[in-house]
């Protein structure tokens, strides 16, 4: 097996200062597109009513288990904002526009946690004491991100998560009530702009730092995972969401990797010179090949199944 490619990296600090009138543009649009929101008009407190000490949830009827475990992942993924706030300062700083925009983010983010809780509280939609244990482990555990060695890793990261964020929740949203759909989209909504804003930061960083960006694409691409995958249960929970179709490998593929990395950024039209880059560029390339047909794989075993 051939050795990987040398690996292909840009000084943090030219980064963020040559990207930081970019990153000043597309955060005023962002604000132009934000909606002013409030988590409490969204919840159905009607439905609601007190809990004895002890009591046990859901109530019946209750979503299916593939519902319920995309709520629980869902919920506890965004429960970790301390910790990616921390991640992500640590990398970027917190001066200039780049403190601004993580500040704005964490402020836009910390609403998510209490709408979707409040979703729960009032629905009973998931056992809400076994809900606060696994809070309290996966908040206690902590959560150290390994996986950005640079600024422009943390960026391709972040543009594939926050669309993977996006689509985990209005495909939950999907499966529940009018209310929960409610809450999941709001959510979504939000997931959506802040995707923007870092796939269109990622979009320049190729104008300005081609070969290092390819190359971070390529890290991020091949070794990505959602962030929540040291949760309590979370195999079990992965599982159950893939089978429902909620996200799995296809959805992956074709709504995130495919639209993203060979639409939006362009990756294989690139003029990159012969070296290091072009290398890791064409083991991306078979990289999305590979996984092109697992998918395939998987598809043709659901359709054998369905016959």
């Amino acid at each position: 097996m051939a050795s990987p490619p040398p690996a292909v990296l840009a000084d943090d600090t030219v980064v963020l200062s040559e990207l930081a009138p970019v990153a000043a543009t597309l955060m005023e649009r962002h604000l132009a597109r934000s909606r002013e929101w409030f988590p409490h008009e969204h919840i159905p407190w009607s439905r609601g009513t007190d809990f004895e000490i002890g009591e046990e949830s859901p109530t019946d009827p209750a979503p299916n288990a593939a519902v319920q475990s995309a709520l629980v992942v869902n919920l506890l993924t965004e429960d970790n904002l301390p910790y990616y706030t921390h991640a992500i300062a640590s990398i970027v700083g917190g001066d200039g526009i780049w403190g601004a925009w993580t500040r704005r983010w964490t402020a836009e983010e910390d609403r998510h946690s209490t709408a979707i809780r409040d979703y729960l509280c009032v629905t009973r939609a998931v056992d809400l004491r076994a809900l606060e244990r696994a809070r309290m482990a996966q908040l206690s555990g902590g959560y150290e991100a390994t996986h950005a060695p640079s600024v422009l890793d943390l960026f391709v990261y972040l543009s594939l998560q926050e669309l993977a964020t996006r689509i985990a929740h209005r495909n939950t949203g999907a499966m529940l009530d009018a209310a929960g759909a409610d809450v999941m989209a709001r959510v979504a909504f939000d997931e959506n702009l802040h995707f923007l804003f870092y796939r269109d930061l990622v979009t320049h960083a190729l104008e300005r730092f081609p070969a290092e960006t390819v190359a971070a694409i390529e890290r991020q691409v091949r070794t990505f995972e959602m962030p929540g995958t040291a949760m309590p249960g979370f195999n079990d929970h992965a599982r159950r969401i893939a089978a429902a179709g909620i996200y799995d490998v296809p959805t992956h593929l074709t709504r995130i990797v495919e639209p993203t990395v060979l639409r939006d950024w362009g990756v294989e039209q690139l003029e990159l010179p012969s070296g290091p880059a072009d290398d890791l560029r064409e083991r991306l390339v078979e990289f999305i090949g590979r996984l092109r047909r697992v998918v395939a794989r998987l598809q043709e075993r659901k359709a054998s199944a369905q016959q």
